[in-house]
């Protein structure tokens, strides 16, 4: 219990726990974890007066800390996200929104569109960004995951998209009808054999069919290339994620499903990060 130290001394003490444990960037979650075990701002948590560290806190920031030590994500002790300026509810039902996947969102909005496909949308952090962010567009999510369904129109409601979003349970195209000027996706593009080398944060707490396909990590392109054509109107546009060594296999398969200007954007980090193609 930590109820007689100070916040400082608090976060020290949960620091070398988080070290110990293997977290990366312990001292950061310590202070994150305090400020919401304390209900406030992280800028606030070394202005807590010692008095202030009631049982209260001292006992749900001891339980954060022992979760965080056994790696479960931060994002997941705090039931949110950050995501392209906006906060997104996550939990170990949807795969974590990444910053690397914004790249996706600024190609996606460097062009108009009108009515876009969300394939495996997840929370929807997407799908429901690019809604915001173009208020005269409307969508359709999609996901295998009942739970990500529900998720994803959580996150709908909470950003006032509802009214141009419609989230369906889909394997991948299956339930889909009409066609879209924009299709997006962040599919699952971890090889099996890649698996054993993701943090135990994503490995273990991460839902598996949102990571990989259970073979070479590209199964969900072969699918969505071969299916894509059929949902894009003339001259519309198709982006997805990839994984920094799949740029070239992926675009190969939307030039022979028969797209045309098939490119590789990267990231921020300069590793390529989405394969964009097109409708003829």
């Amino acid at each position: 219990m930590i109820g007689a130290l100070t916040a400082a001394q608090a976060m020290v003490a949960a620091t070398a726990r988080l070290r110990a444990a293997g977290v990366d960037d312990p001292a950061r979650d310590a202070r994150v974890l305090l400020a919401h075990a304390a209900r406030i701002e992280a800028s606030r948590v070394t202005l807590i007066a010692p008095e202030e560290l009631s049982p209260e806190i001292a006992e749900r920031y001891d339980h954060l800390i022992s979760l965080r030590a056994i790696r479960v994500p931060v994002s997941h002790l705090l039931g949110e996200r950050e995501f392209y300026g906006r906060r997104f509810r996550v939990s170990r039902d949807v795969l974590d929104p990444r910053p690397e996947t914004e790249t996706l969102v600024e190609a996606a909005l460097s062009e108009p569109f009108d009515h876009v496909l969300d394939l495996g949308t997840g929370s929807g952090c997407i799908l429901i960004t690019l809604l915001a962010e173009r208020t005269s567009a409307s969508g359709i999510g999609a996901d295998l995951s009942e739970s990500a369904c529900l998720q994803a129109s959580a996150n709908a409601v909470q950003h006032q998209v509802q009214g141009r979003v419609e989230i369906l349970r889909s394997d991948w195209f299956e339930n889909i009808e009409g066609l879209f000027d924009l299709i997006v996706a962040n599919p699952p593009y971890i090889s099996l054999e890649e698996m054993q080398d993701l943090s135990p944060e994503v490995r273990e707490h991460e839902p598996r069919m949102a990571l990989t396909d259970e073979g070479d990590g590209l199964g969900a392109y072969r699918h969505i290339a071969a299916s894509a054509p059929d949902f894009l109107m003339p001259g519309g546009r198709i982006l997805v994620e990839i994984g920094s060594t799949q740029g070239k296999a992926v675009a190969a398969l939307f030039q022979a499903a028969g797209l045309i200007d098939a490119g590789i954007i990267p990231d921020l980090d300069g590793r390529d990060r989405v394969v964009v193609a097109r409708m003829p």
